[in-house]
């Protein structure tokens, strides 16, 4: 068994309004899970974070390790988890790992050095659109999904 993973989104910004207001609401979910080995070390952020966060929401930061421990250790297998990362390499280091993750959300992912822009607002590093293309070869499904009412655009069509 293992906990419920109802949404899996990358994310630079983590959580912001989109997030809280649209994608709960199609998702909902018990935790949210922000996967980045960063921030599961930076407290100041993690609350920043759950400030960030509707009233009421978990918010949790872990490791990559320790969220496939979360993931699939049993221990929360009665719970609806959305993942947040900000970048790709970790939802492929999940799925190496052996969490399930059917389907991944690109959301915001901001020009800086390295990036190419795939749309308005997807820019993405040559490694970056390697690891996006390696998780389709392994049966995860990505695309850009701004918000939940909008048209959903999967990865082969933003390349």
């Amino acid at each position: 068994m293992a906990a419920e993973i109802s949404l899996v989104r990358i994310d630079d910004r983590l959580i912001h309004g989109q997030v809280v207001t649209a994608w709960l609401k199609y998702y909902p979910s018990d935790v949210i899970v922000i996967v980045d080995d960063g921030v599961a070390k930076d407290s100041l952020m993690q609350r920043v974070l759950r400030a960030a966060a509707p009233k009421g929401s978990k918010v949790i930061a872990k490791s990559v390790a320790d969220t496939i421990d979360y993931i699939n250790g049993g221990e929360h297998d009665k719970e609806k988890v959305m993942l947040i990362a900000k970048g790709p390499e970790p939802i492929e280091q999940l799925v190496d790992g052996g969490v399930a993750i059917k389907a991944v959300v690109l959301g915001g992912m901001g020009i800086k050095t390295g990036r190419t822009k795939l749309n308005r607002n997807v820019s993405a590093s040559e490694e970056e659109v390697n690891c996006m293309k390696r998780l389709v070869e392994k049966g995860t499904e990505v695309g850009y999904h701004l918000v939940p009412q909008e048209s959903y655009v999967p990865l082969a069509k933003l390349l």
